[in-house]
């Protein structure tokens, strides 16, 4: 499985404004350049792991979340990814997920 560093940069930007702290703050705790933490965040710089683990200390989230997505924390990690899929799907396919996952979450509590 490839890593898509779009989608982790992204994580990452989405983790740093969830604790209200802006580029410059996270790039001096980091003791790196804005430069260089843009180009984290926009997913064309490759991150080695002991900058990952720093990043995700800093920002208080787990290496999983980052790379996966995925809380351990929390019942509701897919909830961003799973919105930002809807928005990107015509108003007739997000129909059409909607009653799939009606249909599935009837089966199981039925």
């Amino acid at each position: 499985m490839a890593l898509d560093y779009s989608v982790i940069g992204g994580r990452i930007k989405r983790a740093r404004k969830s604790k209200r702290m802006t580029q410059v703050e996270l790039s001096e705790r980091m003791n790196v350049s804005i430069a260089y933490l843009s180009k984290v965040e926009s997913g064309r710089i490759h991150l080695n792991l002991p900058r990952l683990s720093q990043i995700c200390s800093i920002l208080d989230v787990s290496e999983g979340q980052i790379l996966d997505g995925v809380s351990n924390a929390s019942n509701k990690y897919l909830d961003s990814e799973f919105s930002d899929l809807l928005k990107l799907c015509t108003p007739k396919n997000q129909k059409l997920i909607y009653k799939i996952a009606e249909t599935i979450y009837h089966a199981q509590n039925n």
